[in-house]
């Protein structure tokens, strides 16, 4: 059984739950500044969402593959300096990413230098300008005000300080926007009716915000929309995605903390509205036990958590996440290839939208992410493409749940019963068995559809292709933990954005939540600054 951690000092214990990127640098910063900290997670190897595999000589990134926040001043930079660890390898995205809508071979390049980006939205989206100065001027003044690190949303006095502590005067100028939506401001600036520009702001912002342009808060977008210029940008790691949480462990541990892989926390304990402690199951003995602990920090969706506190669940809180809208899934297609499969200089990120008139989803559109030769993603003369889709949940897990009426009759003989009950099982087998064959043809047609797309634009052939694999929500829930395998957060509309979203204090006392549930969002920096700012709370408290 796991000893119980021992510190003398009041409220140094801390729990982790998930060894996601946030979880990690959650982790690894209390660990640094002082704490006794115990990181679980179910999965095989850390990193979430953000780690990777290796087939055939080939590593895929599992699921992120740009990364922001490396730069001078970025959180990634920041968190790094301070644990005293280098940054990983890493080159520029220029462009971020070329995006090629319906029946267009020229894409849309989305250039780092500044200059060179505005020259080319003017060439795409004529008269589109005063649009894309907003943006400007709305990212200036949220990127130096998030600098100051406000705490979003403030839930005691100490939070509301430090958010009024990183108010100047040039962040009032965001105010009026608060409730706008990039929808209104299409609106406001007479380009509602500009396909092309809607659309590629659509396609854009499915990334980052999880929804569309119309219903994405328009201070999110101007930060999504913005970032992936200089002095800012977006990176592409040498190696893998897996070079962040590598570096997180290794300094987890060198401050004492611990990592447990393939134990999965089943309840929360609570007590008078306080954590107590976890109970863990070690999944490779089935063992279990209960850690006492000063705080819990959960690295997991909001419906995760909801499922971990169960009947102690604080009924508003719960009643909130009920509300929510359903979140996208993804289905991820998975080549090892030969590089005469990959056009000559093409980018390592590309978005391709297929008809107009269906959903940014199922196939429809694709993001792209292409290896870079000597990247280390790749033995030489190959490549890898890994290729993404949103996708509805709900579809992949159809015919799971069997109906009450399934039941055996309770009036029955004894004899009679089991010869129910030896139906019963086999029509219980049968029917999972259909489930599993319909799982496997869905799995098997999306696959097929996304490389006969992908095939348009790279020489995909049997003889170029290597390996394929496919990962669908069953697989990221089955992987990550992740609920029903959403993957993206919550979703950037303004009801849910920032100052209106789950705040990292949950109603639960010592209960922290870090992850793209919260504020700023999805990816690595995103969760990232989730992680310090909850870092930043513990440490408030055990000053009080």
């Amino acid at each position: 059984m796991m000893m119980s951690q021992t510190d003398d000092r009041v409220g140094s214990r801390v729990v982790v739950i998930g060894a996601g990127i946030g979880g990690l640098t959650a982790s690894a910063l209390l660990a640094h500044r002082g704490y006794s900290v115990l990181v679980l997670d179910q999965a095989l190897v850390p990193g979430g969402c953000a780690s990777t595999f290796k087939r055939q000589g080939f590593t895929f990134d599992v699921g992120a593959t740009q990364v922001a926040g490396l730069e001078p001043g970025g959180i990634h930079h920041r968190i790094f300096a301070e644990l005293g660890l280098d940054l990983p390898a890493a080159t520029h995205c220029d462009p971020a990413c070329a995006v090629y809508l319906p029946g267009e071979t020229e894409p849309i390049n989305v250039w780092r230098d500044p200059q060179r980006w505005q020259a080319e939205r003017q060439r795409q989206f004529p008269g589109s300008e005063p649009f894309w100065q907003l943006l400007a001027t709305l990212f200036q003044a949220s990127w130096a005000f998030q600098s100051r690190d406000p705490v979003l949303p403030p839930r005691n006095l100490w939070d509301l300080w430090q958010l009024t502590k990183a108010v100047r005067p040039e962040t009032l100028l965001t105010l009026p926007h608060t409730f706008s939506t990039v929808g209104d401001a299409l609106r406001g600036y007479g380009l509602a009716g500009d396909r092309r520009l809607r659309t590629f702001l659509d396609l854009q912002l499915k990334l980052y915000s999880q929804v569309d342009a119309e219903e994405t808060a328009l201070l999110y977008a101007a930060t999504a929309l913005s970032v992936s210029q200089a002095p800012q940008g977006l990176f592409h790691l040498h190696g893998s995605m897996q070079a962040l949480s590598d570096r997180l462990h290794t300094a987890l541990e060198r401050h004492g903390g611990k990592l447990l892989m393939r134990h999965a926390v089943e309840t929360i304990q609570t007590a008078n509205d306080r954590v107590t402690g976890v109970t863990i199951r070690n999944q490779k003995t089935s063992e279990v036990w209960t850690e006492p602990t000063d705080h819990v920090v959960a690295n997991v969706t909001v419906q995760n958590l909801m499922q971990l506190l169960g009947e102690k669940a604080p009924k508003g809180y719960q009643q909130r996440v009920d509300r929510l809208p359903p979140a996208s899934g993804a289905f991820v297609v998975y080549l090892g290839v030969d590089e005469s499969a990959i056009p000559e200089h093409c980018p390592p990120h590309l978005q391709f939208l297929y008809d107009y008139d269906r959903p940014i989803a199922e196939n429809n559109s694709l993001f792209v992410s292409v290896s870079r030769p000597g990247d280390g993603r790749a033995p030489a003369g190959k490549a890898t493409i890994i290729a993404s889709s949103f996708t509805n949940v709900d579809r992949w897990w159809e015919g799971e749940t069997l109906g009450a009426g399934e039941r055996g009759s309770g009036g029955a003989t004894q004899n009679s019963k089991l010869s129910s009950n030896a139906a019963h099982l086999r029509s219980r087998s049968q029917r999972a068995s259909a489930t599993q064959n319909s799982y496997h043809l869905l799995r098997q047609s999306y696959t097929d559809e996304a490389i006969a797309r992908l095939a348009q634009f790279f020489k995909l052939t049997e003889e170029t292709i290597l390996h394929v694999e496919a990962a669908t929500p069953r697989t990221f829930e089955q992987f990550t933990g992740r609920d029903r395998g959403a993957v993206g957060g919550i979703g950037q509309r303004v009801p849910t954005f920032g100052p209106f979203g789950f705040a990292n204090r949950t109603p639960v006392r010592h209960l922290w939540l870090v992850g793209d549930s919260t504020h700023p969002g999805e990816g690595t920096a995103g969760v990232s600054y989730s992680a310090l700012t909850t870092v930043r709370q513990i440490e408030a408290e055990r000053r009080d």
